[in-house]
């Protein structure tokens, strides 16, 4: 079991939640986060303060069984692009054990 963590700008939600439902994967969770890339303001070596611009952007969590992990990231890689900086990340972390709260059920059960 992995969690695909994935961050994206929120212009790419629309075509992420489409190529994710055309590889079959309908659950997640969406949350909006803040924060700063490769992509930030260049400042002067020179300047006291640097300032920082956070951007908006919203953060993915997928929890998938194991023979689901290529297809949720080919499928988040094809809709999100490549043709500009600042497009996002793709985080994979094995999870040790996923607990459905209602029915008590562990691991791939419960996902």
């Amino acid at each position: 079991m992995k969690l695909v963590q994935v961050i994206i700008a929120p212009e790419r939600l629309e075509a992420v939640k489409d190529a994710l439902a055309a590889a079959e994967v309908f659950r997640f969770t969406i949350s909006e986060v803040s924060g700063i890339g490769h992509h930030r303001d260049k400042a002067d070596a020179g300047q006291a303060q640097l300032e920082i611009e956070m951007f908006k952007r919203l953060k993915l969590e997928i929890a998938v069984n194991d023979n689901f992990v290529a297809p949720t990231i080919d499928a988040v890689m094809k809709a999100a692009g490549a043709e500009s900086a600042g497009i996002g990340k793709v985080l994979v972390l094995k999870l040790d054990d996923v607990i459905r709260i209602r029915t008590g059920e562990h691991g791939t059960d419960a996902i």
